[in-house]
């Protein structure tokens, strides 16, 4: 064995050899030279068929002649099943111009009966030579993986952001609807455009966390909340056949986790009972209870079942595995998906089904300490009687509707669209109590509009509008807004900053 290279370890080699003195003498060679090998040997296709199909090897060590077989026919059947496994061939019979067939035909290597001294190094070479070659192909994968998933990263980072932007307006426009108007059904329709923008907003957030490598902090979710909010998202996806029931839980019911990935794991499970009811109709129901299990932990229980046509237990048992579906149309994803949310908060999901009895999914949560629950403020906002506020947004759609909001709580918005915008403006009709500016504006920094604006005199609160993740520049302000911007939040902000609310 030489000594050079690469420690092969333990090895498996594959003898195929008819002849039983002839392998015993290979083996007491190849052992005496250093290799630490097991060995299997066949002497007939179908017995080394029978081999490869079992415990990998690391090398086909083959004579050339058998009883009704030969070397070729080896060399043939293992490029059929492993074209990288090393083969040797180890013959007394081999000629040179059989040899370089043998290696056209894919042979790794020859060595001759009569001169075996070669034979340990050449197994050797064999087996590290395969090996390297499937590194090298292993690093070639994992490098155009990491390349694929890079522009992947690249293009999530664009898509979120772009997202986000357009739906920007579907946070602010319902709440100056609910200004303008006091008709319910208007109000209605604004609360299911302000939840699908919160809801596609938390996409884009968990898009981007997930390219930054980072994930959303775990926040305290009221369950009534939540099926409220879901049973709105699933009226546009109700038959006429298809009852939903939801059994609202107390206020005080609570778990932990992403609010929009337990909001997408529920409407998952209810779109999947509502298909599952298209054909002759039923009841969906949506509950929730709280549980103690027999280690003494407290559990939130979120059903969700159906009466319509059932699983067998075939299907249950792939329930879960990535890519399976029972719809001509579905992914096999979102079983998967729920499930991976699920266990992230430690939970775990059973499903309780028969064919024709329907399906009942159940969501065991863990659940919070009610000590880590706050309440959300009161929601109901001063008038701004007058106040001035200067507001710089190089997002145009934001700068309207942002300002419009301002206008409609009664203060007085100076809108500008960028710094040099907000200085001439300031300029010319003074200064004000309050100024609300963007991180992104263009011309003129928000440091430098700061700057600026300190130096004509005016010392009010600044609040910053800021995208998520981006550093503080150091600059004091009495708060800072994380994009998209919701307005109730804005007025908050505003009411604290200006001493209207303790």
């Amino acid at each position: 064995m030489p000594k050079s290279g690469t420690p092969l370890g333990p090895v498996r080699i594959l003898l195929v050899e008819d002849s039983e003195l002839d392998a015993e003498l290979l083996i007491e060679q190849l052992h005496e030279a250093g290799l630490d090998a097991d060995f299997v040997r066949v002497d007939a296709a179908d017995d080394l068929r029978t081999a490869l199909a079992g415990a990998p090897f690391d090398l086909v060590l083959s004579d050339m002649e058998l009883p009704g077989f030969s070397g070729y026919e080896a060399l043939e059947i293992l490029r059929t099943h492993d074209p990288r496994l090393p083969f040797v061939f180890f013959s007394g019979t081999i000629g040179e111009e059989t040899a370089v067939k043998a290696l056209q035909e894919g042979a790794s290597d020859y060595v001759l009966k009569h001169n075996p001294v070669r034979l340990p190094a050449a197994v050797a070479r064999a087996i590290r030579e395969a090996r390297s070659e499937r590194e090298r192909e292993h690093a070639e994968r994992e490098l155009m993986r990491s390349q694929r998933l890079d522009c992947l990263a690249m293009l999530a980072a664009g898509l979120s952001h772009d997202l986000r932007n357009i739906l920007q307006p579907l946070l602010i426009v319902p709440d100056l609807l609910a200004t303008y108007s006091d008709d319910p059904k208007i109000l209605r329709l604004g609360s299911v455009i302000s939840e699908s923008g919160k809801r596609g907003h938390e996409m884009a957030d968990s898009m981007l966390s997930f390219v930054r490598g980072s994930r959303k902090a775990s926040e305290t979710i009221s369950v009534a909340a939540l099926f409220s909010a879901v049973q709105l998202l699933l009226q546009g996806s109700l038959s006429r056949q298809v009852r939903l029931t939801v059994e609202q839980p107390s206020e005080d019911l609570l778990i932990e986790g992403n609010y929009t990935e337990f909001q997408q794991c529920l409407i998952n499970l209810c779109l999947n009972g509502i298909q599952a009811m298209a054909e002759r109709g039923g009841q969906l129901t949506l509950s929730a209870v709280q549980t103690v299990a027999d280690d003494g932990q407290d559990y939130v229980v979120l059903r969700v079942s159906d009466e319509g046509s059932g699983m067998d237990e075939a299907t249950r048992q792939q329930l879960f595995t990535p890519f399976f579906t029972t719809k001509a149309s579905g992914t096999g994803l979102g079983l998967m998906s729920c499930k991976r949310i699920v266990e992230s908060v430690r939970g775990r999901i059973e499903v309780n089904s028969a064919p024709g009895q329907g399906s009942a999914f159940e969501l065991h949560l863990p659940a919070p300490a009610v000590d880590d629950w706050a309440g959300t403020e009161d929601a109901a906002f001063r008038d701004g009687e007058g106040r001035r506020i200067l507001l710089v947004d190089g997002d145009a759609t934001r700068l309207s509707l942002l300002g419009n909001a301002l206008a409609s709580q009664g203060y007085d918005p100076i809108m500008a669209p960028d710094g040099a915008n907000a200085l001439q403006q300031i300029a010319r009709n003074g200064l004000p109590e309050l100024a609300i500016i963007d991180d992104d504006i263009l011309l003129l920094s928000a440091a430098d509009v700061l700057a600026v604006l300190q130096e004509a005199g005016f010392d009010g609160p600044v609040i910053r509008l800021r995208e998520p993740g981006r550093p503080h520049d150091g600059h004091d302000c009495a708060a800072t807004l994380t994009k998209p911007v919701q307005v109730q939040a804005l007025f908050e902000a505003i009411e604290h900053a200006l001493g209207l609310r303790a």
